[in-house]
């Protein structure tokens, strides 16, 4: 049966563990930024974990997708990829949107509904899609293995707009966490839509995390579905426990997304660091790559060289190869363009960076992400 719960914001004891990790990620909302890794290769590493943040989400609602076979899926290019891929496939283009349109559009009906569309689009209606993407539900829905039941089809409207205002409120930005939190319960509460709420919901909280400063613009990455796909049960559980509607439920489930917020982030953060970086991610994948023979023992040394300087020159190669003529070396750079593995600083520049996002060095760099703790350990 339903039970009405007022959409709130809950004062945490000033002694909590909760308010203490509000104060430490307010820190890290407002902390400059400057680390040593350029924003040319952080900007594919942002690329990479909204790839990881998507096959998260969707294997939360039993997608069994592993990172591996999304990453071949990915490099092969099918035209016809079955509907496991293609759901995962819109989670990126969907975080994509939010990255571009969050700071021109308040997050209301007609972005979430733009969301909605984006995650069930191409999918079958009696699988993991929508036969009215975008719109609320029109009947009532029960919430797999959930004691808690949604409201009434003819109160989803009020709901959802009482929840937008909630967000739009002006409150001191110390609440801003806490809302986000409150914000994904209730979004889960209500249910709006027929199917795709989990993945659509996650979204909405990487927005919501966005619009409060959380974003690649001030060079920071943000992963919220790894905290809940680290233990899909206790996700679950926590969900459950928030469904109860008392300021003690509501307040154990924001600390565990908090909880869960700060390790990603301070995780990820580590990726600033190029020395770390190029130490353990970057130097490695390319001879997990060489080992594989995706790339000739030439092209690895090219590759080493563009990763210790970050932006390299073909000047900087001559010590490499004592001997060969300038012509040679321009072949050899000119291959490593056509696999995508080096792109130019600019279309005349003569400076390159390493490539790695959309090309065969991917695996690489995935396999050591997974060693490094950076991926969910049943992926690693």
């Amino acid at each position: 049966m339903f039970k009405h719960h007022e959409l709130r914001l809950v004062e945490p004891a000033f002694g909590s563990t909760l308010t203490d990790l509000i104060i430490e990620l307010d820190h890290l909302r407002k902390k400059r930024l400057a680390g040593t890794t350029h924003p040319r290769i952080f900007f594919q590493l942002k690329n990479i974990f909204h790839t990881l943040e998507s096959i998260a989400s969707a294997r939360i609602e039993g997608n069994r997708t592993t990172i591996a076979e999304f990453i071949e899926s990915k490099l092969e290019d099918k035209a016809n990829p079955d509907e496991k891929i293609i759901e995962i496939r819109n989670m990126e283009k969907a975080m994509d949107f939010i990255d571009k349109q969050i700071d021109s559009h308040p997050i209301n009906r007609a972005f979430v509904s733009e969301l909605h569309k984006i995650v069930a689009a191409g999918l079958s209606p009696d699988k993991e899609g929508d036969a009215t993407p975008g719109a609320y539900r029109s009947q009532n829905v029960k919430i797999t293995n959930a004691a808690h039941t949604p409201p009434d089809v003819s109160q989803v409207q009020s709901y959802m707009e009482t929840l937008f205002s909630f967000i739009a409120q002006k409150h001191p930005s110390k609440y801003d966490l806490l809302k986000t939190a409150i914000a994904h319960h209730r979004f889960v509460w209500v249910h709006p839509f027929k199917n795709g709420n989990g993945r659509t919901v996650r979204l909405f909280t990487y927005a919501m995390l966005v619009h409060q400063g959380f974003n690649i613009k001030k060079g920071r990455i943000v992963n919220p579905a790894a905290v809940f796909c680290a233990d899909r049960d206790k996700y679950y559980e926590y969900l459950a426990k928030a469904d109860e509607g008392s300021d003690q439920a509501i307040l154990l489930w924001c600390e565990y997304v908090l909880s869960g917020l700060k390790g990603e982030i301070e995780k990820i953060d580590r990726l600033l660091d190029y020395g770390y970086l190029s130490e353990k991610i970057l130097l490695p994948a390319i001879d997990v790559s060489l080992d594989r023979k995706i790339i000739i023992d030439s092209e690895a040394k090219i590759l080493k060289i563009a990763i210790h300087k970050q932006k390299f020159k073909a000047g900087d190669l001559t010590e490499l190869f004592p001997g060969k003529h300038a012509s040679e070396i321009s072949r050899m750079l000119r291959l490593l363009k056509e696999k995508k593995m080096i792109v130019p600083d600019s279309p005349e520049a003569r400076s390159y960076f390493i490539s790695f996002h959309n090309n065969y060095l991917l695996r690489g760099v995935i396999t050591m992400l997974g060693k490094n703790g950076f991926l969910p350990v049943k992926d690693r």
